[in-house]
């Protein structure tokens, strides 16, 4: 078990690494005056440090050597 959470923090970590961050876009209403209704679509951005990645790849290989095999 502790093998298998090991390799996914060094997945995740791998993956924070190479994608500081992801986009989306979300549409929201500006108007909302009876049946006439206006939205527009705002771009937004969830971006992360570089080392936090850094931290849960490390995390994942102590977990992954210091496992147990069965």
């Amino acid at each position: 078990m502790n093998k298998t959470v090991g390799l996914v923090l060094i997945i995740v970590g791998i993956a924070m690494l190479i994608w500081t961050g992801f986009s989306y876009t979300k549409r929201e209403k500006v108007v909302d005056a009876g049946p006439i209704q206006i939205s527009a679509d705002k771009e937004k951005s969830v971006n992360w440090p570089p080392y936090a990645g850094g931290i849960i790849l490390v995390a994942g290989v102590i977990v992954f050597v210091t496992s147990k095999k069965k």
